[in-house]
């Protein structure tokens, strides 16, 4: 069930009301439901009570005897309120959109991590949402209500269970942040070990079922779970990549990005999504043949801003051209992504191409030196091919000559070994 308002609001969705429909559909089945329909109301504005009109709810309890429907999916976001009352009327269970996600999560979660982070966004989801559905006191009144002598001002009926349930919420609320607090100072310091070891990072990030992990795999043959449905892979990969050169870079698969993203969700995943903004180079990928491919990508770029990533270079791979059904199109839609590259995750065609582009990328942030450095430094000529680009190595009496680009942290160590650009 969608809404469509006839005028704009803040918050506008990014996907016509049919489009977010059938992507929450997708949704669904990703979770395990059968879909059996989908509608939408045009409003001038919400209701307040229960989002839809009176004549829409009449429609989807007619649908309901119908169909045999069990379940109800609204496109937004609900109140708590508007869940209550149209729970009431409808008499099956209702879900918005936001709770399907977490949903999917909860059920794709394999890490600790990842666990901990879905839990908390499902907590945080719930808690304004309990009803009252127990009819009893706790047993914890004070005075002779509880069956026990009490002084003045602790007689009562003492809390009710739904008092008892907020409070273990919020305190179970406190401990999973503290948790992951320390898996956020964890990441904190794999990250300064990285940089110290300075193999740089490229950040895979893209709507869902862009095809982050497929090109993963192919870039790395790695075994990383690939499938044709919304947030397939939830828990980030990285995975080690030799470029042309040599020089090892890690990538690194993230979450990917939907409309209307739960803000818990990507509050309680911050740790993991800090590591985008320590990446060396943001890998966008996008899903050419997808209708409204531009309003995707435009998502992820949101997103990307929210998350103050945009600092970083960028590279748009627009991935699956072996799936347009008009390849003559391609160069117009190259021009609508500046700094982009097509490529097939599947098929392996523009990965080459795909690689030099990065390692170009990369090498704008290392300077060139042209150096020779002595056979009993060879622990030096070691790192250099770890940690920089060598573009031509030659063993000369004296030493070994070598032109490279050094990342910053190195320089201080190659600069007494600098020559002129000569043999």
């Amino acid at each position: 069930m969608g809404v469509e308002l006839k005028r704009a609001r803040k918050n506008q969705p990014v996907l016509p009301v049919e489009d977010s429909l059938e992507e929450l559909a997708a949704l669904a089945e990703t979770a395990g439901l059968l879909v059996v329909g989908g509608t939408y109301q045009r409003l001038e504005r919400v209701q307040a009570g229960t989002l839809i009109g009176s004549g829409k709810i009449e429609e989807l309890l007619a649908y309901r005897d119908e169909l045999w429907i069990d379940v109800f999916l609204f496109d937004d976001e609900l109140s708590p309120r508007q869940q209550r009352e149209l729970e009431k009327l409808l008499q099956v269970k209702v879900l918005d959109r936001t709770a399907l996600i977490l949903d999917i999560f909860a059920q794709h979660a394999r890490t600790r991590e990842g666990q901990l982070q879905v839990e908390l966004a499902q907590y945080e989801y719930r808690l304004p949402r309990l009803t009252r559905m127990w009819t009893h006191l706790a047993r914890q009144a004070g005075g002779r209500a509880g069956g026990a002598s009490g002084g003045v001002g602790v007689r009562g009926p003492g809390e009710t269970q739904l008092e008892v349930d907020r409070r273990e919420i919020r305190q179970r609320i406190a401990h999973l942040k503290a948790e992951l607090e320390k898996v956020r100072a964890h990441r904190a310091r794999y990250r300064q070990k990285r940089r110290q070891a300075g193999i740089p990072v490229v950040a895979i990030v893209g709507y869902t079922n862009a095809g982050k992990s497929t090109l993963l795999n192919a870039l790395s043959g790695a075994d990383v779970l690939a499938a044709d449905r919304l947030f397939a892979t939830l828990d980030p990969t990285t995975r080690r990549v030799a470029l042309p050169s040599g020089q090892e870079v890690l990538f690194s698969d993230t979450v990917g990005f939907i409309q209307k993203l739960p803000t818990d969700l990507v509050a309680a995943f911050r740790a993991t999504l800090e590591e985008i903004k320590e990446a060396n180079l943001i890998l966008h990928v996008v899903d050419i043949t997808h209708p409204n491919a531009d309003a995707l990508a435009g998502v992820v770029l949101q997103t990307l801003e929210e998350l103050g990533a945009t600092h970083l270079p960028v590279l748009t791979a627009l991935n699956k051209i072996d799936r347009l059904p008009r390849p003559d199109e391609l160069p117009e839609r190259l021009a609508r992504y500046p700094n982009s590259l097509p490529i097939s995750a599947v098929t392996g065609q523009g990965i080459p191409e795909l690689l030099n582009r990065i390692e170009g990328i990369l090498q704008t942030s290392r300077e060139a030196a042209t150096l020779l450095i002595p056979y009993d430094r060879g622990d030096l000529v070691s790192l250099l091919h770890e940690q920089a680009i060598i573009d031509e190595e030659d063993h000369q009496g004296d030493g070994t000559w070598l032109r490279a680009y050094v990342p910053a942290h190195l320089r201080r160590f190659v600069e007494p070994f600098r020559v002129k650009d000569g043999r």
